[in-house]
């Protein structure tokens, strides 16, 4: 059995400060910003026993109560073959967890009136324009025209019918285009050697799977997004991110590509077998291209490598109602909006919506969910989830690297775990 490995437990210190681990002699307080620090240990055993059974090879979990930090612990290994234990402050390939993060891009553009979420995303990309729709017919499949233009809401809601270009109707066509099939599982640019924004103009000659409006369609809508921002901008979107968020934020190990002097703090990536667990394979369908790769596609929906503490800061911004530590990224009345269900029973009748950029959770008896009215998150292809409960002041980070990852429940684990620790 793999021997435990655990960080001691953060301090209640604030989130302006690096994330520490007190000393050893230093007494454990009874509560940490209203939280039993007793009943927040009910979350060791769980992740150590995923290690142990091999089914992560490692996670950190974050969670922050006010902003301050109450547990923060890495599990396991970075590298489990070289025996490498993980650490708090790893780096890991995040995926779908960029996409909030080009939301605030795009929001931020849109307080400054050089957007408007009704604005039809044509504007910029004009393929887009004139897309058409793939749908069955007798013959097998049949292309029909828009029925009203793709705007930036439906971008940032999923509902522009735009997916990933996996589906049977239309992954041929993408796949002839070095997308869909050809793009790892769909998602994966960091391999590409053209910027993201030649990858999404393509998407306006090749077929959607829905009319706008009409259907939640996971897809590359937040990767158009981001070239939105970089057009509307005049700027690289990793340019952006730096002197828009990432700087005033604090965020210093957050990157689409980091810098070579940091390729030690990656975790591995592992893959989940019937034989068990096995490290994934290099390249879109396991390590990626993060390191060695172009570093020419800064893919807003799932491009971005990042550290527990750096996401939980972005995070922390949010719940704060769009400020951290003095610097304002965006007007509480956006993130207000933001975090507002958008689309009704188009995503859900189980008491769940869909905001800009993530899930909200508006009924936890419907969806059988702990939380509060309010809470949002989501989560990403490497099994990485996050989310946030605005009214009790919670924000969790799980972070792990697990390609594929079919089953995994640790997230929805971790939830009630955190919960019942809250005593005020």
């Amino acid at each position: 059995m793999i021997s435990r490995l655990v960080a001691p437990l953060a301090g209640a210190v604030l989130l302006a400060a690096p994330i520490a681990t007190l000393p050893a002699q230093a007494p454990r307080p009874a509560t940490i910003a209203g939280m039993s620090t007793a009943r927040l240990e009910r979350i060791t055993p769980i992740m150590q026993g995923a290690v142990d059974s091999g089914t992560i090879a490692g996670a950190v979990v974050l969670v922050l109560r006010h902003g301050q930090v109450v547990y923060n612990r890495a599990f396991g290994w970075r590298d489990r073959e070289a025996r490498i234990p993980l650490r708090t402050d790893a780096l890991f390939r995040i995926a779908s967890p960029t996409k909030p993060i080009t939301s605030a891009a795009i929001l931020s553009l849109v307080e400054e009136g050089r957007v408007r979420l009704g604005d039809p995303v044509s504007k910029w990309l004009p393929g887009l324009g004139t897309v058409k729709v793939a749908v069955k017919s007798d013959t097998g499949l049949a292309l029909v025209k828009l029925k009203r233009a793709i705007t930036i809401r439906d971008l940032l809601t999923h509902s522009a019918g735009i997916s990933y270009g996996t589906d049977e109707l239309v992954r041929n066509a993408y796949a002839a285009e070095g997308l869909g099939p050809k793009a790892g599982y769909g998602w994966y640019t960091a391999d590409k050697t053209e910027p993201i924004c030649a990858s999404m103009d393509r998407i306006g000659k090749l077929p959607i799977v829905a009319q706008p409006g009409e259907a939640f369609v996971y897809g590359y809508n937040t990767d158009i997004l981001g070239c939105v921002v970089e057009r509307v901008s005049g700027t690289s979107l990793a340019d952006f991110f730096a002197t828009r968020i990432f700087g005033p934020l604090g965020m210093k190990s957050t990157w689409f590509f980091p810098p070579a002097g940091e390729a030690g703090r990656l975790a591995v990536v592992y893959s989940r077998t019937d034989s068990g667990l096995v490290r994934a394979v290099p390249g879109p369908m396991g390590q990626g291209d993060y390191i060695d790769g172009p570093r020419v596609s800064y893919a807003g929906g799932a491009g971005l490598v990042a550290s527990a503490g750096d996401y939980g800061r972005f995070l922390q911004m949010l719940a704060n109602g769009g400020t951290l530590n003095g610097a304002r990224v965006l007007g509480p009345r956006t993130i207000q909006l933001m975090t507002s269900d958008h689309l009704d029973s188009i995503y859900s009748t189980r008491g769940l919506g869909f905001g800009l950029g993530f899930e909200i959770l508006e009924d936890p008896g419907k969806a059988a969910q702990f939380g509060n009215p309010g809470r949002f998150g989501w989560g990403g292809a490497y099994a990485s989830n996050y989310w946030v409960d605005p009214k009790d002041g919670i924000v969790c980070v799980f972070m792990t690297q697990l390609l594929p990852n079919p089953g995994l429940d640790l997230p929805e684990r971790l939830r009630p775990l955190i919960y019942q620790a809250v005593l005020k």
